[in-house]
């Protein structure tokens, strides 16, 4: 169907967009009375409008009561590691391992945290030594690298580093 071409009269409207309080508890109290089954025909009978995936993916990611959420531990942060070193980008099998996460909450974990860092680390590693002094440490938080060369300090919060950052080289070389 292209955007110029109307929905069939037959065809219901389905809902888009940020799920309200209204239909997270339509959803919770239908799967509490009825268990999970076929997700269209759920939605449909739970009287929701919204797509059986759309149902789906908002038990599964956020409503399931066992379902565990940010702050994501020193534990859990090298047991993905490990795990991705060895299965790769298999996010559900990794979740598996890492009681009451979701494939898709590792998925961003490593892709805005973990992955990031190591780019960073790369790119870290082709830059010409001699621009740098010896790492400095200190017992703060965020231990950082301080370039030789004052211009290259200016708002450049790349050249910061933390213990976090070390701790994900080490365990990739």
């Amino acid at each position: 169907m292209t955007k110029m071409e109307k929905r069939p009269c037959n065809e219901p409207e389905v809902r888009k967009g940020p799920w309200t309080m209204e239909e997270d508890l339509i959803l919770i109290n239908y799967i509490a009375n009825h268990g999970e089954g076929v997700w269209n025909s759920l939605a449909r009978s739970a009287g929701l409008k919204r797509t059986g995936k759309s149902c789906r993916l908002r038990w599964l990611n956020y409503l399931r009561p066992d379902v565990r959420r940010g702050n994501i531990t020193a534990e859990e942060h090298l047991l993905i590691i490990e795990m991705h070193a060895k299965w790769g980008n298999r996010w559900s099998k990794i979740a598996k391992h890492l009681s009451g996460r979701t494939d898709n909450e590792i998925k961003n974990y490593w892709r805005t945290r973990i992955h990031k860092h190591i780019k960073q680390s790369e790119n870290f590693a082709t830059l010409p030594l001699s621009n740098f002094e010896e790492p400095v440490f200190t017992n703060q938080v965020h231990s950082s690298y301080v370039p030789a060369d004052n211009a290259l300090s200016q708002s450049n919060d790349h050249n910061i580093w933390g213990m976090e950052d070390f701790w994900s080289m080490q365990l990739l070389h």
